[in-house]
């Protein structure tokens, strides 16, 4: 059965625009924010969102360790890349960047996370250890600022059949769903996807 549809308040407001020219292309960068202290994001775009085209959308949680210092222990930053030089060749899309590090458990949390793996747990269970959910990630900002953006209808590049149920509960339309899984993966990162794939029911290609 679907999903049930609910309304989005519109409550994401944009505070800055600039142009951020990077190695994949010139993109638009614009910050939102909305009405609590951890409701923010970056959304970098490339094209015009006029409706006439379904833009390519890669909504991206946070990762420190892999976007920034290049952590062979996941593949977010090789995901990161992947989706920005897509966004970059199609007619119009956006790539939405979320502050959840850790799916959802903080950066420090996120840390201990790691240590629990250092002596065996995967991924999914050293959150758990914690206390927390294996996926503690919330998309409800992330579908207003896609909607103040204009967007209602969306092509989707995304491992996680979560964020699609999520996305078409607040009310906008993932007409289709492109795989973002890089094509060389890390022996170090192997049994972190594979523990998504098993434990979170992610839609990645087998090792």
């Amino acid at each position: 059965m679907p999903p049930k549809k609910q309304p989005v308040r519109l409550t994401a407001r944009l505070v800055a625009r600039s142009t951020l020219p990077t190695p994949f292309g010139t993109f638009a960068i614009l910050g939102f924010e909305g009405r609590h202290a951890s409701e923010n994001a970056v959304a970098l775009v490339s094209g015009k969102l006029d409706g006439r085209t379904v833009p390519l959308v890669r909504i991206h949680s946070q990762c420190l360790t892999g976007d920034v210092f290049g952590s062979k222990r996941c593949d977010c930053r090789a995901q990161l890349e992947l989706s920005l030089r897509k966004i970059a060749r199609s007619k119009s899309g956006v790539l939405l960047y979320l502050p959840q590090e850790g799916r959802g458990i903080g950066l420090l949390n996120k840390l201990r996370a790691y240590e629990l793996q250092d002596r065996g747990y995967d991924t999914v269970e050293a959150n758990e250890r914690l206390g927390f959910a294996g996926d503690a990630r919330d998309y409800a900002f992330a579908a207003r600022v896609l909607l103040q953006l204009g967007i209602r209808r969306l092509r989707l590049l995304s491992n996680n059949p979560d964020k699609i149920r999520q996305l078409e509960a607040a009310g906008l339309k993932v007409v289709a769903r492109l795989p973002c899984q890089p094509r060389h993966t890390g022996r170090r990162s192997r049994s972190y996807l594979q523990a998504k794939m098993r434990k979170l029911g992610h839609l990645l290609r087998t090792f």
